[in-house]
């Protein structure tokens, strides 16, 4: 029988912090499946740099919300085609507004991506891990799902979802040999922070310690990590990755 290959699946990998986490992991020599909704041009951008550098890389389009299309993602594109090593639940979305005007399709649809959607895809992969017995799955979560965070009321309330998730979910799969762990990124240069204005972003850098916004880079190494065979007894925890920033 052929031994399958060794993948990660990477949701939200086509930019910014999951377009860091599927090249870092290629570059560590996985299999990277990364997932993306809109932006499939730079989705297989990510595949061609992986490869390029004597990788292996695919592309697939994916709404997490879509809880019947995440059961037939991994029905059709993971079990029993790959050895799925390592789940990163990383795709998400923002819809700010003070809570007193949140429309209810903003809240919905924060929580559905940024919550009900890791919990779909957490879901099929432990099927799946449970078969091998073994698995790492990683969930990204964030500085505001620990302290909340004016105007943020849904991507808040959904980030603190997912540290309640990871730690539910460690407890029930570690007897299965497979770890759950949550990264919680601080203030990181991407689309969403580079918009910021310079007086904004002057009151976020004074609130941080080392005085820099993190970089997707710094968040991609810790999941590495949480993914290697040197962090096979974690399981559980909430790794912060801010900057010394704490609200």
């Amino acid at each position: 029988m052929t031994e399958l290959q060794e993948t990660v699946l990477v949701t939200g990998g086509s930019r910014g912090i999951g377009r860091a986490i599927a090249e870092t992991m290629g570059a560590r020599g996985w299999q990277v499946f990364l997932t993306y909704v809109h932006q499939q041009e730079q989705a297989e951008d990510v595949c061609r740099r992986i490869m390029s550098n004597g990788g292996k890389a695919e592309a697939f389009a994916l709404d997490i919300s879509d809880r019947d299309g995440v059961a037939a993602f991994f029905k059709e594109k993971i079990k029993g085609r790959i050895h799925l090593g390592v789940l990163v639940n990383n795709a998400g979305l923002t819809k700010d507004g003070l809570l007193l005007r949140m429309k209810r399709n903003d809240w919905d649809s924060v929580l559905s991506v940024n919550l009900d959607g890791p919990f779909a895809c957490l879901q099929e992969a432990a099927k799946i891990m449970i078969r091998q017995k073994k698995g790492r799955i990683i969930n990204i979560s964030s500085v505001v799902g620990q302290s909340g965070n004016p105007g943020q009321a849904n991507y808040c309330a959904a980030k603190a979802g997912i540290i309640g998730l990871t730690k539910s979910a460690a407890q029930e799969l570690g007897v299965r040999n497979i770890t759950v762990n949550a990264v919680a990124p601080g203030f990181v240069s991407t689309d969403m922070t580079r918009d910021l204005d310079s007086e904004a972003r002057k009151k976020f850098l004074e609130r941080i310690p080392l005085g820099r916004l993190g970089e997707p880079e710094d968040i991609a190494e810790t999941v590495a990590w949480l993914a290697s065979d040197r962090a096979a007894y974690i399981t559980g925890q909430v790794i912060a990755v801010n900057g010394g920033l704490y609200m």
